[in-house]
């Protein structure tokens, strides 16, 4: 299959080959180190600093952001920073590991830091993006780079809401035109991507909860106010409510994680304390929903004389895949292994941070394959088993810069 065919390139126009081995073997190597050195939001200073060392020793001049972890590079510009010229192609990253232990037996790259694990992938999404910024770069020395390219290795991810907006705030989008990532998926198999137009993941908030009361006996409750039954019926009204207030098919849904209340069977408490998420998967509506459930939780607390005090802790909103970029990332992904590489997926009802690039810039995300072909069990995301096929590298890899390639070349 030839790549002019398939994304109409100008004539003698051509992607770089496979990956040399050496190339692969080092990736994988990367890899396989952060894996065993996870860090969370906001503390990756030895990722940061792995990253910066090798983008260094590749020629480059990588920049650390305000908040001391992460960074951005740029590759094709005029002193390697922008000068005003054609916007850039951005190639996100995210760095941070999670809280939780990893349970691998027998794996000799397993997490050697206590309660952290890189179970979501972040590991293998900065080896590609640092991956293809060595290809990039290389060809950039080649004069075969058409236009400029940034890396963006961003922190803190999985905070809300999100290390994307210190990011942008260090200037991460200054110049960019259009931005692309990729989030592992292990119900996709390894060689292939998953792809899909308008919203690709949901918007999550976190709300926290206190209601208060008098307190008093269990044998007198129309004395006070009975916290614990105002309690409930916040858990299970305020969903319905609001629900009702929405439209269906924006699929918001208020999700209970933690009810707290009392210390003894005879004692109505003075204090109770609910937690939870709110996701939604329609843009619209998530930009409407604190002040819809914050009214519905004081309207259920006050019909039980309860005083409320609530903390609607914005998280993120949909990733929503702007149709021209999707097409760019099909193109590429196309170009470099056909037709058959490239699925459809389901919008997950998971949140991630890159949606706050896409509310200044045009963008997409793709799901990247990481499920070895013919393997039934799933290793979960968020799990403390959570593992890849490693070929998946190589193929995010060839997307990102074959996407490169082809966004100079339209």
């Amino acid at each position: 299959m030839s790549l002019e065919s398939e994304v109409d390139l100008p004539a003698g126009a051509v992607l770089p080959g496979a990956l040399p081995d050496a190339l692969r073997a080092e990736l994988i190597a990367f890899r396989r180190d952060l894996h065993m050195h996870p860090e969370l939001g906001n503390q990756e200073f030895r990722t940061t600093a792995a990253i910066k060392e090798r983008l260094e020793r590749a020629g480059l001049k990588p920049r650390v952001l305000a908040v001391g972890t992460g960074l951005v590079c740029d590759i094709g510009v005029e002193g390697e920073q922008w000068d005003g010229g054609p916007s850039m192609l951005a190639l996100r990253a995210d760095i941070d590991g999670l809280p939780i232990p990893d349970t691998k037996a027998e794996c000799p790259y397993r997490s050697t830091v206590p309660d952290r694990a890189h179970a979501c992938g972040h590991d293998v999404h900065t080896t590609v993006v640092l991956g293809a910024g060595l290809v990039l770069a290389e060809l950039h020395r080649q004069g075969a780079l058409p236009r400029p390219v940034r890396l963006i290795f961003q922190p803190a991810e999985e905070v809300l809401p999100g290390g994307a907006a210190d990011a942008i705030k260090s200037g991460a989008l200054d110049g960019v035109g259009a931005i692309i990532a990729v989030h592992c998926d292990p119900r996709v198999d390894a060689g292939r991507i998953g792809l899909r137009e308008g919203p690709i993941t949901s918007a999550c908030d976190r709300l926290e909860i206190g209601l208060d009361g008098p307190g008093g006996h269990t044998a007198r409750p129309h004395l006070t106010t009975d916290l614990v039954t105002a309690a409930a019926r916040v858990v299970t009204d305020v969903p319905a409510l609001v629900g009702r207030r929405f439209d269906s098919r924006s699929g918001l849904a208020i999700t209970w994680g933690r009810v707290e209340s009392g210390h003894a069977p005879n004692v109505i408490p003075q204090h109770a304390e609910l937690s939870g998420t709110v996701r939604c998967l329609d843009l619209e509506a998530w930009r409407q929903a604190p002040d819809v459930v914050v009214a519905a939780i004081d309207e259920i607390a006050n019909l039980y004389r309860a005083k409320s005090e609530i903390n609607y802790v914005r998280g993120v909103p949909p990733v929503v895949n702007e149709p021209g970029v999707t097409e760019l990332l099909r193109d590429a992904m196309i170009a470099r292994r056909g037709v058959e590489s490239v699925e459809g997926t389901e919008q997950s009802l998971g949140g991630e941070d890159f949606s706050w690039y896409l509310e200044h810039v045009p963008g997409a995300m793709a799901r990247l394959g990481v499920r070895t072909p013919g393997e039934r069990h799933v290793r979960d995301l968020h799990q403390g088993d959570f593992d890849v096929d490693e070929s998946a590298i190589t193929v995010g890899v060839e997307l990102f810069t074959a996407a490169a390639l082809v966004n100079g070349l339209r």
